[in-house]
C-alpha cells in the first residue's frame, strides 16, 4: 500500500513539472507571447499586436502599437518570476505553446491584465467570457489601443485590409485614410526586425500565409514593400509564413563562420 502512495505522489510530482515552467527572466517576444527557457507560450484567451503592428493614435498619428504592447508585457513582469500553467500544443501557431501565465505573487494572469490595460483583446468565445467584463472596461475609458483605431490583430497578421476598425478614433468619413495608415505601402522596418515578409497565394500549397526573406536570399533586395517584418525565423515561422526557396541553407553548426 505505501509503495503505491509513493508511486502515485511521484507520479503528480512529474505531471507538475511537465504542464509548469518557471524563470527568473522571462523574455517577452511580443505583446501577447513571451519565452522560458527553450518554450515559448502564446497567452491563452487573448489576442495582442504582432510586434510590426501600427495602429493609429488618439491624434490620429500613426502609433508603432505593437512595440508598445511588447514593452506593456515587459513591465507587467518587470524582471519578476513567471510561471505558465501549460495547456498544450497552439492550435493556431503549431510551433508555440498555449499557456496560463501569472507573475511571482499576483493571482491575477498576464492575459487579464493586459486586457484591463487595453493592450489585448479578449478571444474566449465561452459562455463565462473570462475577460469579456475586463475588455468592455478598457474600451469605455479608452485604455490601450482602444484610444485610437487599430485592426484587430488577427486581421492584420493575415493582411486582412478590409476587416472590422477598432476603437474610439475610427471615423467613417476617414475610412480610406486609416487603412492606408494601418496597412501601409511603404511598411518601415522595426528596429532589429530585418526578416521580409510577403503574403503569397503560392504559399498556402503548404498550408502558409506568406513567404519571408532573409538578407541571404537573392530575393531579399528587391523586395521593396514587405507585408510584414519578423524579428526572428521561429517567428516568421509561428506566423505562419514559409522561408523563401532562392535563401542559401543556414550553416551547420560545425561549420566554422
Amino acid at each position: 500500500m505505501r509503495s503505491r502512495v509513493v508511486l502515485i505522489v511521484a507520479l503528480l510530482l512529474v505531471s507538475l513539472s511537465s504542464s509548469r515552467t518557471w524563470a527568473a527572466t522571462a523574455t517577452v517576444r511580443d505583446g501577447g507571447t513571451l519565452q522560458l527557457g527553450n518554450v515559448t507560450y502564446r497567452l491563452d484567451g487573448i489576442d495582442a499586436p504582432a510586434f510590426d503592428q501600427l495602429c493609429i493614435d488618439e491624434h490620429a498619428d500613426s502609433w508603432t502599437c505593437g512595440i508598445e504592447a511588447r514593452d506593456q508585457l515587459v513591465k507587467l513582469i518587470g524582471g519578476r518570476q513567471v510561471r505558465c500553467d501549460d495547456l498544450g500544443v497552439d492550435p493556431t501557431f503549431k510551433k508555440r505553446r498555449l499557456g496560463v501565465c501569472k507573475i511571482e505573487g499576483d493571482p491575477t494572469s498576464l492575459s487579464q491584465l493586459l486586457v484591463r490595460q487595453g493592450f489585448a483583446l479578449n478571444i474566449d468565445t465561452s459562455a463565462t467570457g473570462r475577460f469579456k467584463t475586463d475588455e468592455a472596461r478598457a474600451r469605455d475609458d479608452r485604455q490601450g489601443l482602444w484610444k485610437g483605431c487599430f485592426a484587430a490583430p488577427q486581421d492584420f497578421r493575415r493582411g486582412q485590409k478590409d476587416g472590422t476598425l477598432l476603437g474610439a478614433a475610427c471615423r467613417a468619413d476617414r475610412d480610406r485614410q486609416i487603412r492606408e495608415a494601418l496597412f501601409p505601402e511603404d511598411f518601415v522596418m522595426p528596429s532589429g526586425c530585418s526578416i521580409k515578409g510577403k503574403f503569397a497565394v503560392r504559399a498556402r500549397v503548404t498550408g502558409n500565409l506568406g513567404i519571408y526573406h532573409l538578407q541571404a536570399c537573392r530575393s531579399y533586395p528587391g523586395l521593396t514593400n514587405p507585408d510584414r517584418w519578423f524579428c526572428s525565423e521561429e517567428d516568421a515561422q509561428a506566423g505562419g509564413f514559409r522561408r523563401a526557396y532562392n535563401c542559401r541553407p543556414p550553416p551547420r553548426a560545425n561549420e566554422s563562420k
